[in-house]
């Protein structure tokens, strides 16, 4: 029988400790799914390896409900990709994961090395350069440049700050999240009015660019997805691209308290990359959770987890889990090459399979554009500010770095 917290309802704790609410209950009964209630709704808490396998694999659980409706808006909306299951979910992802391998990652990393570059020229003597405050524009500059998206149309003053908000507040709940929800509302507008432009041949879209691919993307049954639709997966790729500022930061962040690294990768020395990149993505609490519902009874180690039922799968406690990560809390880039840990059980960006199931096919783009801005961001000198806060606020979600990382570069 899968255990029941004693607590009535554990809203204010999952909302006070989001990141480590499901693990700290887990550990403490000893067990890996527990129940309790979240704003008063039963609801299936799941941590591990194999719950992640669970959860992601399978087409056991789909995401109608699942989701806080603002989350839903600012990260998913209807129609998306996300919201789809069997069929309609493969077509559309395969789209994603043609826009997104091959020569689409070599294309994305050379405007990222170009944009990293010519911001690291310009930080070169400006004083003290918070991280939170420059990169999500950044980034929002390379999405819409790999994207497609003209330049007379980008409006990156109004774009960048209303795709970052969408990250920002996806996990808050008040004035942020209103705010929020109405710039996703003009975001959306704008890139509806600019797919439509390109299907009436009043704008023009580079072939093999996600706009021009976007706009001609197909239902199930043959017909043109209608403009809101392929607006929202436009979105669904700028919005990620921008989300990787937060990783970024925290790479940074990783760099500074890894000193040792930061030497390596400045003297050429690039053997531990890709293991710092995967530290990053592993270490980095992003969101807490993901949430599904039950599509039929299933069964969980023997005890039957009924259809429509609520479930949460905790992704900071899965990558944090000693079973998959021996000294889970420390950054340690050389645990992969040596066998202690398998960079594919990350679950930051989700778990299975890219296509058939639900995990993000941006995650190797994540990871080339994390490579590149590790790269040249060890190439220049700076120095971290004294006296900034580096602690990590665990009470809001996304989490965030107290007072943002700080560097003056020389």
């Amino acid at each position: 029988m899968i255990t029941a917290l004693r607590a009535p309802d554990s809203t204010l704790q999952f909302l006070g400790d989001g990141y480590r609410f499901v693990s700290k209950n887990a550990d403490r009964l000893g067990v890996d799914a527990f129940r309790t209630r979240i704003a008063l709704r039963p609801v299936l808490c799941l941590r591990g390896g194999e719950a992640a396998r669970f959860f992601y694999e399978g087409g056991r659980f789909d995401r109608a409900h699942a989701m806080p409706p603002t989350v839903v808006h600012l990260l998913q909306d209807r129609g998306s990709v996300q919201t789809l299951e069997d069929g309609a979910h493969a077509k559309r992802k395969t789209g994603f994961v043609e826009l997104l391998e091959g020569s689409a990652e070599a294309r994305l990393s050379g405007i990222a090395q170009s944009a990293f570059s010519e911001a690291l020229l310009e930080w070169r003597g400006a004083g003290l350069i918070r991280l939170r405050d420059v990169l999500p524009d950044l980034f929002a500059g390379i999405a819409m440049r790999f994207a497609g998206i003209p330049k007379h149309r980008m409006q990156r003053e109004e774009r960048g700050p209303e795709l970052w908000a969408m990250v920002e507040n996806a996990g808050s709940f008040g004035v942020g999240t209103v705010s929020a929800l109405a710039r996703r509302r003009r975001t959306e507008k704008w890139a509806r009015e600019l797919i439509d432009d390109v299907r009436a041949g009043r704008e023009a879209a580079v072939e093999g660019t996600p706009l021009a691919a976007v706009s001609e993307w197909r239902e199930a049954d043959g017909e043109l997805l209608d403009s809101r639709t392929a607006a929202v997966e436009l979105l669904n790729l700028l919005r990620p691209t921008v989300a990787v500022a937060l990783f970024a930061e925290f790479a940074a962040l990783a760099l500074i308290r890894t000193p040792h690294l930061l030497d390596a990768f400045r003297s050429g020395n690039l053997a531990l990359l890709d293991g710092f990149v995967h530290e990053v993505r592993r270490r980095t609490p992003f969101f807490p959770v993901i949430a599904g519902r039950a599509r039929t009874d299933l069964d969980w180690r023997g005890d039957t987890v009924p259809q429509g039922t609520w479930t949460m799968l905790d992704l900071y406690g899965t990558n944090h889990d000693a079973r998959l990560w021996p000294s889970p809390m420390s950054f340690d880039p050389t645990r992969y090459s040596r066998g202690a840990g398998d960079a594919r059980h990350i679950v930051a960006q989700g778990a299975g399979d890219y296509t058939a199931d639900h995990r993000c096919p941006g995650e190797p783009a994540t990871e080339a554009l994390l490579q590149v801005f590790v790269t040249l961001l060890s190439r220049v000198p700076w120095s971290a500010a004294l006296d900034q806060d580096l602690a990590v606020r665990f009470d809001r979600m996304p989490a965030e770095i107290r007072s943002g990382v700080v560097l003056r570069f020389r």
